[in-house]
Order: structure tokens, then C-alpha cells, then sequence
């Protein structure tokens, strides 16, 4: 029987290119990486160079990596009151996608956005729209994820109900997923400490596991349903390492891609992926 591939990797930076981006989830012992497409907070993204790609996909095949993951900017609210927001949100996230497509095995994530005391049935059809403009490019083969959310304040996604909603606008429904963020679930209010398989079968039943595309592992700072979203380290945290055990080795989880964002330098994540790595099970 073939055995899974735990794919595991952490969030780089994309300033020296991809190829560097590469060679550095190796030293790590990762397998896969995260990267910002432009300053987080907004901005103009680097042009993409051919021969950089080039070096990327052949390291890429030449060291078993999985899939990558591209993380849209913070800034990018499709649901803003304000029509300059919207409009920068469009642009930057059909410009990701296009640039995306590009990549080999890249997948796209972005945080659904605020409805800023508008509602979520006035900011859901804004997000699908913004989605569907985004998408409709010929070529596209990039799968878009949106991620769960933690409830901060008027941010759109801390629900499965949210997210199943906004895929229900969405055209191109087979290139359309959910990144899981064990943080933002927690403190969201989904026990997947006590009660995993419980959060998964609810999952299940309102999005579709088929639609789990990719998770981020980060441990919590908070109690369960503080609505924060304060990432720790692995197992310093509330939702401790053995429930990382259990998530990685999950069979509803254990053949996708994991990517830490937790509070860490490189040193710092090699450590957590050595860690998770020695909790991974054969199945």
C-alpha cells in the first residue's frame, strides 16, 4: 500500500526568489512552503522571472515536494464600504491568480474579508463577485481557498456556514476550496482539541471535506471562541501538541498540505517541523 506523503512546510519570505524559497524549505526539512505575493499589507508585486520558475518546478520534482501555497494580501477586503478598497481588492487578487497560474502546483489562499458592521448578506455576494471577476481569466488553473477565520471583529469566514455560502457564488466551483487555520477554528469556537472528529463531520456536512484543500498550523494564545487570532508555537500554546498528533494524522487530513505561520525565525520552524515530523504516523 503507498504510503501518504506528509507535506509540511512554514511561511517564507518571497524577496530572493522562488528558487531560494525552495532550497531553504529543504534545509529545513520541509517539503513545501507559504509566501506572500506582494507586502502583505498591500503594494506592487515583483514581476515573475522565467528562469527562477524554471529552477523552482525542477527542484520542486527533484526533492518530492507537495503542493506550495500563495497567501493574498492582508489589505485586499472585497467587502469594504469603500469603493477604492474593493476595487485594489479586484485587481490584486486577479493579478495573484494570473501570476499564480505560472507557478507549478500553487495553490491560492486569502482571508475572506470584514463586512464592517454592513452585514454578511450584504459582504458575501461582494467577496463572490470579487472572486468570480478574479477568476474569469483564460488559462486559469489555480485553485482558490478561503480561510477560516478567527470572528475578530466584522471579519467574514469564522463559520462553515459563511464559507459555504460564499462557494455557493462562486462560478468556477471546482477551482474553489477552504485553507483550515487551527488558530482561527479554535478560536472561532470549533473544539478541534476535545472534539475533532466532531468539527470535521460539521465540516462535512455544511462545505464538504472534498472542498479541505490545505491547512495552517498554528497553536493558539487564547481560549477556545476568544475571536483574537494570536498564533503561538507548536505545543506552547491551547491547543497543545497532542491534538497536532491527532490533526496531521487525522485520515480527513493527513494527505494535505500543512503550513506553519506560528511566531517563529527559520531555527524556530525547522525545530517545529523536526517535531511535527516525529509525530507523523505510518499508516
Amino acid at each position: 500500500m503507498e504510503v501518504a506523503m506528509f507535506t509540511i512546510g512554514c511561511h517564507l519570505s518571497v524577496t530572493k526568489g522562488f528558487y531560494h524559497m525552495a532550497r531553504t524549505a529543504t534545509e529545513l526539512g520541509a517539503n513545501t512552503f507559504q509566501f506572500f505575493p506582494r507586502n502583505p499589507r498591500g503594494g506592487a508585486a515583483k514581476p515573475l522571472a522565467k528562469e527562477d520558475i524554471r529552477q523552482l518546478e525542477e527542484w520542486m520534482d527533484t526533492h518530492g515536494f507537495g503542493e506550495i501555497l500563495c497567501h493574498g494580501a492582508y489589505t485586499m477586503n472585497g467587502a469594504s464600504t469603500k469603493e477604492e478598497v474593493r476595487e485594489f481588492a479586484r485587481t490584486a487578487i486577479r493579478e495573484d491568480l494570473a501570476k499564480v497560474s505560472l507557478l507549478p502546483r500553487c495553490l491560492y489562499n486569502f482571508h475572506p474579508g470584514a463586512h464592517l458592521k454592513q452585514g454578511t448578506a450584504v459582504a458575501i455576494p461582494l467577496i463572490a463577485d470579487m472572486v468570480n471577476y478574479a477568476m474569469d481569466q483564460e488559462g486559469l488553473n489555480t485553485t482558490v481557498l478561503f480561510e477560516t477565520m478567527a470572528g475578530k471583529g466584522t471579519e467574514v469566514g469564522r463559520t462553515f456556514e459563511e464559507l459555504a455560502e460564499i462557494i455557493s457564488r462562486v462560478e468556477r466551483k471546482d477551482h474553489v476550496g477552504v485553507c483550515l487555520d487551527t488558530c482561527h477554528v479554535y478560536d472561532g469556537g470549533y473544539d478541534i482539541v476535545n472534539d475533532l472528529n466532531g468539527v470535521l463531520k460539521r465540516f462535512d456536512q455544511i462545505v464538504g471535506l472534498e472542498k479541505l484543500k490545505a491547512v495552517h498550523l498554528n497553536d493558539d494564545k487564547n481560549p477556545l471562541g476568544s475571536h483574537k487570532d494570536r498564533h503561538e508555537k507548536i505545543g506552547e500554546g491551547t491547543i497543545g501538541t497532542e491534538a497536532f498528533a491527532r490533526i496531521i494524522n487525522h485520515p480527513a487530513m493527513r494527505e494535505l498540505p500543512f503550513f506553519l505561520e506560528t511566531p517563529n525565525e527559520l531555527p524556530g520552524y525547522k525545530k517545529e517541523i523536526a517535531l511535527l515530523r516525529s509525530l507523523r504516523q505510518e499508516e
